[in-house]
């Protein structure tokens, strides 16, 4: 152990002397001291010789070798290292002054031309030379790299949007307002406990919240109505007097249309079916210098819906009442829709000039209604007349127009037009056609607008007397064509500025009336059980305008029964096409066209198919098939009548005729045609009819009362003695609503 020891502590000399330390304490801090190295080829000789690696492998042990020679080489160059790294560092900061080029980029900074070495940094001469152009593309990449940073960073910033919000969006909508992935959108619902799908509708108040958490601004959208009203509020300038628009009413044959026929001096009676009016007519007459725009209604029950439309858009009211007829349900219904609409009312008192005329008590069946005479101390104008004779005439239009001027009618001719649908119609060859009143404004040739759900560009304006205008002014009659489809009769009829406004106005009405959902039915403990079960007879009504198929739909309503129900599945307007006699064939439905013909094409289409197309033009008349159709569906009563009975004595087999039932007659009479039943301990067991009457072993037509008979029942032998044989009748009958 002890020679170990002593081997441990001679290790190898070290690199410097004692005297080298002390002489590098003595110089100057700038002092630098190089030490040369000591060359390695010497060493590797060392290694070489063969004394060398004995002493090598006396001296050492595994191991102690290599930390002896490593460990002493290492301290100097890391101090060297230092030095140089210290003398760097000088000479960078002597050539770069107070550290101001420091800051500046590195297209303006100078390269130094030479390696740098100890003696070059400590010399204060040292050239420097420009940069290459490689560095300087290098920086100009790095600069654009730079800038293309910040613009991503702009771009990728979100974008905050106006998002319009109507009363019911759909999830899809919503998130393609938003420019934001509808899964995103109901990953953000899922979190809240919301589950729903991509095509479920969202409350307004859900989407303006959803909107806020995805970082835009929510805006409610107006309602279509209320947009209408702020445009209609707005055109109530530069007020001009305008013509009275009068509404001719009364009952049915009281005279109304010819009154109408004397002022235009036209004949339009001749040229209606039944001689009544089924439409609304508008025209305009023109009486020194005053123009009058006068609308005929229709008289005949059915046409209520018009009746009221047409007091809703008038002035003054012109009520027609027969002197030899009287006061009539329809002339009270006029009556009480003129009051409902505040209209005043001037009473034509017609047919004056027939024998049986007695206006005096036309006058005083009128005071019921609160309608007085000016004769009679009141406030109604009232005048008699003949439209045959075309008497008073002059005095009635002398009588309208003092109405007209008492309520001073002013309106705004220069702003854009509205107006109001009276009828609408498809034709054949110009489509789609609207009969109008333009309440205020102007319409023009080329105007955009809407009516109801409908919108269009007008494409061409004829007035009353089939003249094609560039323009109408305001209580002006007119037809107009452009429409996108068959308007409803009773909309409103509005000029936007644009195309796009029409159009979007348009599509928010539609989605309004799609968001109006149907009422649900529940059942209940008496409906869920109730055994009726209540036919439906299937209608498709096609008419030639739209107010005669909404009368007839009213009067269809009107029908009603217990057991039958009409089920109209289209009424629409034109004529009937192949789509309609392919829809009459698919739901076994009743096919009526009203005053339209069908096509060729349906024509032939429902010859084949084997469908009738009942074709009228009255409309009572078409009541009165539906009514016939409907009572057809209904099961007939059925009455049942006892004739007699028969008690089974005894049974017997005959040849050719088998199970023969001997039997006597207790009651009534039993005929060969008569329909038996056999009853067994008071359950009927069997019902037939009678195959054979027996009686003394010839065949009779019937047996009476206390006679004896021998019956055989069609398709039954299975008789017993004492069961009852019992005959009756039925009697149906057709029963009709």
């Amino acid at each position: 152990m002890e020679n170990k020891k002593t081997k441990l502590t001679i290790s190898g000399k070290p690199k410097k002397s004692f005297r080298d330390f002390d002489s590098s304490k003595t110089q100057g801090k700038k002092t630098v001291v190089i030490d040369k190295q000591i060359s390695k080829s010497p060493i590797k000789g060392a290694f070489n010789r063969p004394g060398a690696s004995r002493s090598n492998s006396s001296n050492f042990k595994r191991g102690s070798s290599v930390k002896t020679n490593f460990t002493p080489k290492t301290q100097p160059i890391t101090s060297d290292f230092e030095r140089r790294k210290l003398a760097e560092q000088r000479a960078t900061k002597r050539l770069k002054g107070d550290g101001e080029n420091e800051k500046k980029s590195k297209l303006g900074a100078k390269k130094r031309e030479l390696k740098l070495t100890v003696s070059r940094a400590l010399s204060d001469e040292i050239e420097t030379r420009e940069r290459s152009l490689a560095s300087v593309k290098r920086a100009r990449q790095k600069e654009l790299k730079n800038a293309n940073k910040d613009e991503n960073n702009e771009k990728s910033k979100p974008i905050k949007r106006n998002i319009n919000i109507p009363e019911s969006i759909t999830v899809r909508e919503l998130a393609n307002r938003m420019a934001e992935q509808s899964s995103n959108v109901i990953k953000f619902l899922f979190g809240m406990g919301v589950t729903v799908t991509i095509n479920q509708s969202l409350a307004s108040d859900t989407a303006e919240y959803l909107v806020k958490e995805f970082g835009h601004n929510p805006i409610r959208e107006e309602k279509a109505e209320e947009i209408i009203k702020k445009i209609k509020a707005s055109r109530s300038e530069n007020l001009k007097n305008r013509p009275p628009i009068v509404t001719v009413m009364g009952h049915v044959d009281h005279g109304k249309t010819s009154v109408l026929d004397v002022l235009r001096s036209a004949n339009v009676v001749s040229g209606e079916f039944g001689g009544i009016t089924q439409h609304i007519g508008a025209y305009q007459i023109e009486s020194k210098s005053n123009k009058l725009t006068f609308i005929d209604t229709p008289g005949h029950a059915a046409f209520t819906e018009m009746r009221a439309r047409g007091s809703k858009l008038t002035d003054v009211v012109v009520l027609v009442v027969a002197a030899d007829d009287g006061v009539k349900p329809q002339t009270i219904e006029s009556i009480k829709h003129a009051k409902a609409a505040n209209v005043p009312i001037v009473v034509a008192i017609n047919k004056c000039d027939l024998p049986d005329a007695d206006p005096q008590k036309i006058k005083n069946q009128l005071l019921e209604h609160e309608l007085i005479s000016e004769d009679l101390s009141g406030d109604t104008l009232m005048v008699e007349i003949s439209a045959k004779k075309k008497s008073n005439f002059d005095k009635l239009i002398e009588l309208i127009i003092l109405q007209a001027e008492i309520l001073d009618l002013k309106t705004d001719f220069e702003s854009k037009a509205t107006g109001v649908v009276l009828e609408s119609k498809i034709d054949v060859g110009r489509g789609p056609v609207a009969t109008i009143i333009v309440t205020t404004g102007t319409l023009r040739k080329g105007d955009f607008f809407v009516s109801g759900l409908k919108w269009g560009k007008i494409r061409a304006i004829i007035n009353d007397k089939g003249q094609n205008i560039n323009e109408a002014l305001p209580s002006t009659p007119v037809e107009i064509l452009g429409i996108n489809g068959a308007a409803k009769a009773g909309d409103d009829f509005i000029v936007l500025d644009s195309e796009k406004e029409a159009k979007t106005l348009s599509e928010s009405r539609d989605q309004e009336k799609k968001e109006i959902k149907n009422p649900l039915n529940f059942a209940t403990q008496d409906s869920a059980f109730s055994d009726k079960s209540t036919q439906e007879l299937n209608l498709i009504i096609k008419s030639d305008v739209h107010g005669s198929s909404e009368a007839i739909k009213n009067a269809i309503g009107q029908i009603k029964h217990d057991e039958v129900k009409p089920k109209i599945i289209l009424a629409d307007i034109g004529m009937v096409t192949e789509t309609d006699v392919t829809l009459a064939k698919a739901s076994k439905a009743v096919l009526i066209s009203f005053n339209v013909k069908p096509s060729k094409e349906a024509k032939k289409l429902a010859e084949d198919e084997k469908i009738k197309i009942s074709s009228y033009n009255i409309i009572y008349e078409v009541l009165d098939f539906i009514k016939q159709r409907m009572s057809g569906l209904l099961t007939p009563d059925i009455k049942e009548t006892i004739t007699g009975s028969a008690q089974i004595l005894e049974i017997f087999k005959v040849s050719g005729a088998g199970k023969v039932a001997g039997s006597k007659v207790t009651e009534g009479e039993i005929t060969s045609a008569s329909e038996v039943r056999g009853i067994r301990d008071g359950a009927i067991i069997y019902t037939g009819k009678v195959g054979s009457l027996f009686r003394e072993k010839n065949q009779v037509k019937q047996v009476s009362n206390g006679q004896e008979c021998g019956i055989t029942v069609r398709d039954y032998l299975d008789f017993q003695k004492n069961d009852t044989i019992e005959a009756f009748n039925v009697v149906s009958t057709e029963r009709s609503i």
